[in-house]
């Protein structure tokens, strides 16, 4: 967890979901799944229970493609998220840190946004469905890894 921010657990982990907020995928599965390179949070795993990191993809040194699920790069830096103004301080690593936490048992003030950032998303499932043919998974790669790292689960589609 990043140095001087607490955060109570206020809900029973994975359940009490806002009703808008139906992910496919748990962090765990998202982690074992292959996402972000494998880069993603290697220096907070006590903030997480180790079972999620058990069977995780994780490289040690950079983002590798290769460990993604779809064997493709679907990720800005985190510098793009900043100057878009999507990272919040409580969450400085971004989306999946708020939905690793949230899914932990966290309720915030950003809830609602990010929510609403995942329901967007959405987008994309339409897209799949329209420019590919039902589970061919070699079919956009990068878009079905970006749903992906959205806790979506484009191999259904």
């Amino acid at each position: 967890m990043q140095q001087g921010y607490r955060y109570l657990l206020t809900k029973p982990m994975g359940r009490c979901f806002h009703r808008d907020f139906s992910p496919d995928l748990t962090p765990k599965q998202m982690l074992e799944l292959g996402v972000f390179g494998g880069k993603y949070m290697n220096d907070c795993r006590e903030e997480f229970p180790a079972s999620w990191f058990e069977k995780a993809k994780l490289s040690p040194d950079r983002s590798d493609p290769k460990i993604n699920y779809f064997k493709v790069n679907a990720s800005k830096p985190l510098s793009y998220w900043i100057e878009k103004g999507w990272i919040r301080s409580q969450d400085p690593r971004g989306w999946f840190q708020w939905y690793c936490r949230y899914y932990m048992g966290r309720r915030s003030e950003d809830d609602e946004r990010q929510i609403k950032r995942w329901k967007a998303m959405q987008r994309h499932i339409g897209q799949l469905k329209k420019n590919c043919r039902e589970k061919d998974l070699a079919c956009r790669p990068a878009q079905r890894q970006a749903l992906l790292h959205w806790a979506y689960d484009s191999r259904k589609i």
